[in-house]
């Protein structure tokens, strides 16, 4: 398969954009070409014009498509040190009043169950003063985050994932190899659908989360999500991004390093 990009491959982007509502603008070239390509080789397909056509005539391969492109690399509790950095910015935050939390490009909603078990599992803070809400620009992602139900499969090493609440048999039930995230967790977290890059903020909040997505997205993109995040964070409130992720040079202003390692900030503006 020739692997260089032309007008074919550029024609077979806006058609994704246009036709069927993934904004391909806000990924870089070579993350697309990968994962496009992939789907071209299973379908034993060489052009992009002739897997554009396929497209056209076959909503299965569509979905496939989209499911390919979404960013769903996930698992709970990614990275523990962060979270264990979180904790006391939840016990502050809880301990003020009422607490908005933002999990952007929540994939399937691993990210904020997580954050709700968290504020469930520490003492010093307040879960009844915490509402999540988790956004996605994907629907049917946004659908399986609403049901908090994974199986096996896609939750390899469960117990590691999360070790940092200790006995986890608390927030997840468990049916063979399906578990599902309790009720009492759920019910925490409001998932809708929201595109970081055309819409405003869904709300204000005090603290946002919004991980390993940039490392996907090109420079205009990356810095017109952290426009959108920036706009909708309270004064003094908390961002978290990816730990190899950076706040792009002329928004660095903006937020000021709590956990610099952690890529943890606060709202300087």
């Amino acid at each position: 398969m020739a692997t260089a990009r032309g007008r074919g491959f550029d024609r077979l982007l806006a058609y994704i954009e246009e036709s069927m509502g993934f904004a391909t603008s806000m990924y870089n070239d070579a993350y697309l070409d990968r994962r496009i390509s992939a789907r071209m080789r299973r379908n034993d397909t060489e052009e992009y014009r002739t897997y554009q056509r396929l497209l056209e005539s076959d909503d299965d391969e569509k979905q496939a498509l989209l499911d390919t492109l979404s960013v769903n690399v996930t698992s709970f509790f990614r990275n523990p040190d962060v979270w264990e950095a979180l904790r006391p910015v939840l016990r502050d935050l809880t301990a003020s009043g009422r607490t908005t939390v933002w999990s952007a490009a929540c994939s399937d909603g691993r990210e904020a169950y997580s954050l709700a078990m968290l504020a469930h599992d520490d003492p010093q803070v307040r879960e009844d003063r915490v509402r999540i809400v988790g956004t996605d620009i994907k629907r049917e992602i946004l659908r399986k985050a609403d049901r908090g139900e994974y199986h096996a499969s896609e939750t390899n090493d469960l117990e590691e994932q999360l070790a940092p609440i200790g006995d986890y048999e608390r927030y997840i039930d468990r049916d063979g190899d399906s578990y599902r995230v309790s009720r009492a967790v759920r019910r925490m977290v409001d998932f809708r659908r929201h595109d970081l890059i055309r819409q405003s903020p869904p709300d204000e909040f005090d603290l946002i989360l919004c991980r390993n997505l940039f490392i996907y997205v090109d420079s205009d993109a990356k810095r017109a999500v952290f426009e959108t995040l920036g706009s909708g964070l309270r004064p003094d409130g908390y961002l978290t991004i990816g730990m190899t992720e950076t706040v792009p040079a002329d928004c660095r202003s903006w937020f000021e390093p709590v956990e610099k390692r952690l890529r943890i900030y606060r709202n300087a503006r």
